[in-house]
């Protein structure tokens, strides 16, 4: 009986000790898969943020301000309105943004999405601020999108406006191509209306036709009408007369 209970014990001993040692393995294992997933994890994320830090490649620009990423993605120069492909100086914008990041690999600060979908942001090539140049050398407006870099963006816009370059040489003239020409299209800048003002209306000479945003010169009535554009409430129920 004594050796049988000694045998009992002795058996029961080995059973736990197996089972320590099977738990002492199981945790290994868990540990080391653990150890495993962290450093997959971990080389993951440096492989992401190198790729991050290299930039995103860009394979088509749209317009003076708006290019594509390889993934799809578009991207909007922030703080920068640059004119439409058909308007003033449009298609040259698109050039010289094309110029500076078609096919090369590009970097984002202070990037946010609007509601089409695009990101808006400030723009890296290297060591070449994208939005800053665009805006510097005149190929678009400045338009503010509350960035870091708000104050240093307007500047550049200001400088090329005192300079006269590109939009602000070309594409606000003061006077019409045709003097039997005098009606001024004009849009709206915070609402998108588009009203025409003619010679005889109130503050005529103070509106400013703006051709790289759309804005234009029309010779009649029926024709600013025809393109969109609504009599100013500042015409008074006058009519045009043009100078033929």
């Amino acid at each position: 009986m004594g050796w049988g209970r000694a045998d009992k014990k002795t058996g029961l001993g080995w059973l736990a000790l197996t089972a320590i040692i099977g738990l002492v393995v199981v945790n290994l294992f868990l540990w080391r898969t653990n150890q495993t997933q962290k450093t997959v994890i971990k080389r993951l994320k440096n492989k992401l943020s190198k790729i991050g830090s290299e930039g995103f490649l860009v394979t088509q620009v749209l317009d003076g301000d708006t290019f594509t990423l390889v993934s799809g993605q578009r991207v909007r120069l922030a703080d920068v309105d640059a004119p439409e492909k058909d308007f003033c100086l449009g298609k040259q914008a698109k050039q010289r943004l094309t110029d500076l990041v078609l096919g090369k690999k590009v970097v984002f600060k202070d990037t946010r999405v609007d509601k089409f979908g695009r990101s808006i942001a400030l723009v890296y090539q290297k060591d070449a601020f994208i939005n800053k140049i665009m805006l510097e050398e005149g190929w678009g407006r400045y338009d503010a999108s509350q960035t870091s870099m708000d104050k240093l963006l307007l500047k550049a816009a200001h400088k090329a406006r005192k300079a006269k370059l590109g939009v602000w040489r070309f594409c606000t003239p003061a006077a019409p191509p045709n003097k039997n020409c005098a009606i001024k299209g004009n849009i709206e800048k915070h609402f998108g209306k588009k009203v025409y003002h003619f010679p005889g209306c109130s503050g005529y000479n103070v509106v400013l036709v703006e051709l790289d945003r759309g804005e234009n010169w029309f010779c009649s009535e029926k024709q600013a009408q025809k393109a969109g554009f609504v009599k100013s409430k500042k015409c008074y129920g006058k009519k045009y007369q043009s100078n033929k």
